[in-house]
């Protein structure tokens, strides 16, 4: 077999996170400290090892679908990297049943969520092929409740035969709040059965120069945010716009709703986001999204047919960028400009909070902007503001011009029927 671990790049941060046998792994880091790519190379790595034949990795998420466009696609994007184009000769991948299995050693990973007692039951009678469940990762673990866990950890159990074979609850997140009970149960404690790890975006030597800087710009943008999502402390949640949407797979067929809109912000060092959105019975639901940096509008334009995105369909877009809305109305598109009047921001956001929001699970950019968008805090006072903070709220941006028409007349209408509004 060719050299493989050489096509694979490790931060050196890292190291004792992949060499501890502790039974709980907890990975807390900002955003983009490489820790998720890190495991997510670490487990295929071992799991593709003799030595360790008889393992088997159980994927944990919150919400059973967020896994195929986030842990599943991260695992099997290392598999790629690692063996290139030979990747067939030494793993199956199953993308309808999110199975991956490796066929040096049989050992398998699975992919759960726990979202209901449904779900959590279904926990209590994995099986696999070969081997035993010996190694859980958890992705987003602050998104679980206490519980989730112990069901969990008491499913790792029982002899192993394999000498080099351990158990490990492996769990990766941003820290939020200081009140969350990980932070009680694993991170404050003192026990020789948990290893804890923190690393920063500063940490990751493979970071791209643009994103680097989109951090550091939120350094000064948004202090309290960095403090999390920069600098990798546990913070606070409070001060949050939105809380009032679920993440939920559901038929994304448009004949199953009563309105659709595209909403767009755009972006170049920034992001560019488009979001498919849909109204039904009172309820948003966001269908799918294009988020991209560093793209020219005509290439953005090629991303939305390659999509299959209708083009008569209503799009709202930033009205403080005329020249990209020429070039989209001039290749077919039905894209307008919103009209933006004094307070239109808190009445789009006050539109949001008043309807229950379904998101995707491939929406993954989306669902994160969401959960880190937040009120502004008056140094003096320490009180939050009526205005959000503008950063890192590209698809928020999106999500706000694609309401525009419902807020101002407060009703639903058949797909294209109401009439967008010019800046």
């Amino acid at each position: 077999m060719f050299s493989i671990t050489s096509r694979l790049r490790f931060n050196r941060i890292f190291k004792p996170v992949n060499e501890t046998h502790c039974r709980y792994r907890v990975v807390l880091g900002s955003a983009g400290s490489g820790k998720s790519v890190n495991v997510a190379q670490d487990f295929i790595l071992k799991l593709s090892d003799t030595k360790y034949t008889g393992a088997n990795l159980l994927v944990i998420r919150k919400s059973e679908g967020t896994n195929r466009y986030s842990t599943f696609a991260e695992l099997q994007a290392v598999i790629f990297r690692m063996c290139g184009e030979y990747w067939e000769d030494f793993w199956i991948i199953n993308s309808s049943r999110l199975m991956i299995t490796s066929k040096i050693t049989g050992n398998s990973i699975i992919f759960r969520g726990v979202n209901d007692k449904k779900q959590r039951e279904k926990l209590k009678s994995i099986t696999f092929p070969k081997g035993k469940l010996v190694w859980v990762w958890i992705e987003e673990a602050t998104e679980l409740e206490e519980a989730d866990i112990d069901i969990i950890d008491d499913r790792l159990r029982g002899e192993l035969s394999n000498p080099y074979l351990y158990y490990q609850i492996t769990m990766t997140f941003n820290p939020v709040s200081a009140l969350h009970w990980i932070k009680r149960k694993y991170w404050d404690v003192v026990d020789p059965d948990v290893f804890t790890h923190r690393s920063t975006y500063l940490d990751n030597k493979f970071i791209d120069a643009a994103y680097y800087s989109r951090m550091e710009r939120r350094r000064n943008d948004d202090p309290e945010g960095f403090k999390v999502y920069g600098l990798g402390e546990w913070g606070e949640t409070s001060g949050m716009i939105l809380s009032n949407y679920v993440v939920e797979d559901f038929d994304t067929d448009i004949g199953n709703f009563d309105a659709a809109r595209y909403g767009q912000d755009f972006g170049y060092n920034h992001a560019n986001a488009i979001l498919d959105v849909r109204f039904k019975d009172d309820v948003i639901y966001i269908a799918s999204e294009i988020y991209c940096y560093e793209k020219l509008v005509d290439e953005i334009i090629r991303m939305a047919e390659q999509r299959n995105y209708d083009r008569s369909r209503i799009m709202h877009c930033d009205s403080a960028s005329p020249e990209p809305i020429k070039k989209w109305i001039a290749c077919g598109w039905n894209a307008h400009g919103v009209f933006k009047d004094s307070g239109c921001v808190m009445s789009q956001i006050d539109y949001l909070k008043q309807h229950k929001i379904i998101v995707h699970p491939s929406c993954t950019n989306t669902l994160k902007e969401m959960s880190q968008w937040r009120w502004k805090k008056d140094e003096k006072t320490g009180l939050y503001t009526d205005n959000p903070i503008e950063f890192f709220d590209d698809a928020m941006a999106a999500l706000r011009y694609s309401v525009e028409d419902f807020r101002r007349i407060k009703t639903i209408n058949k797909p294209n029927q109401v009439k967008a509004r010019r800046a």
